[in-house]
């Protein structure tokens, strides 16, 4: 099945007319993404959930800062469950899902991502009443996902999976903590040069990311090639009382960057850090 979405994608873009990158264009979310993830959904345009910041004209198309900010706090009766991310024009459009809890505290999440061609950056949210809202920013780059490898991915092979979380000084129990969580990894798209060989190397991504404290879930993810090298997550959580901060991922090699369906499972890592409010 999503063979033959990604072959449907592709059809897409090769129909579009020549001025399909321009601002405000909606053609890939309304003919393709629409319908592979949100078919018979009810969607929003709105900023009243959450709101989307991006650069218009980015730096550098290979770590575009995306931040998504939500409106309101994180509780058991009112809460987002999940946030999408996309960019409309990749080749590769899906970013990832992340999914949030009222343990999470609030649902801001912010990161780099890649922008492979004049694009909207588009950000879907789902509260816990079952509504959709969606918000987006157009984006001005360009190469992202070619953008080549360099000279150095022998030595960030070697970093591969180390991790590090940084939270703001003055954490206080029972109140959202802004925790910043980094890790070595080099997300290859399977678009990029290797800069010494002159090969492309293969696809090779984290694909799952899942956050707890004592055992309890803050933020889970499904992540894809779009997320930069060296992924680097911004989120928040309640930290109740002392205890474990845990992150566990996993990463996986495609034969393809458009194709989920020849990809084998790589290795599994985790880090903990100890939380004193």
């Amino acid at each position: 099945m999503h063979k033959l979405n990604n072959i449907v994608y592709l059809l897409a873009l090769m129909i579009l007319p020549a001025t399909a990158a321009a601002e405000g264009d909606d053609i890939t979310w309304n003919t393709v993404l629409k319908s592979q993830f949100f078919a018979g959904k009810n969607i929003e345009e709105s900023n009243t959930v959450i709101e989307l910041d991006a650069p218009y004209r980015a730096e550098d198309p290979a770590i575009v800062p995306v931040k998504v900010t939500s409106k309101f706090p994180q509780s058991k009766d009112k809460y987002i469950k999940k946030i999408w991310l996309f960019v409309d024009k990749n080749p590769f459009p899906f970013v990832g899902e992340f999914e949030f809890f009222p343990e999470s505290g609030k649902a801001d999440l912010a990161l780099r991502v890649r922008v492979n061609t004049y694009s909207d950056i588009r950000a879907v949210a789902e509260t816990n009443d079952g509504k959709f809202s969606m918000t987006k920013k157009f984006v001005k780059a360009s190469g992202g996902c070619s953008a080549p490898i360099g000279a150095d991915l022998d030595e960030a092979m070697k970093r591969l999976g180390k991790v590090k979380f940084r939270l703001d000084d003055g954490v206080q129990s029972g109140q959202p903590a802004l925790t910043q969580l980094m890790i070595s990894h080099p997300n290859l798209t399977g678009m990029q040069m290797d800069q010494m060989t002159r090969f492309i190397r293969k696809s090779h991504f984290i694909d799952q990311l899942k956050v707890t404290f004592n055992g309890k879930p803050v933020l889970n993810a499904k992540i894809d090639i779009a997320i930069s090298a060296d992924p680097n997550f911004r989120f928040y959580f309640v930290p109740d009382k002392a205890g474990e901060l845990k992150a566990e991922f996993t990463d996986v090699s495609c034969e393809s960057p458009t194709s989920r369906n020849v990809c084998s499972k790589g290795g599994s890592y985790s880090q903990s850090y100890t939380v004193s409010p």
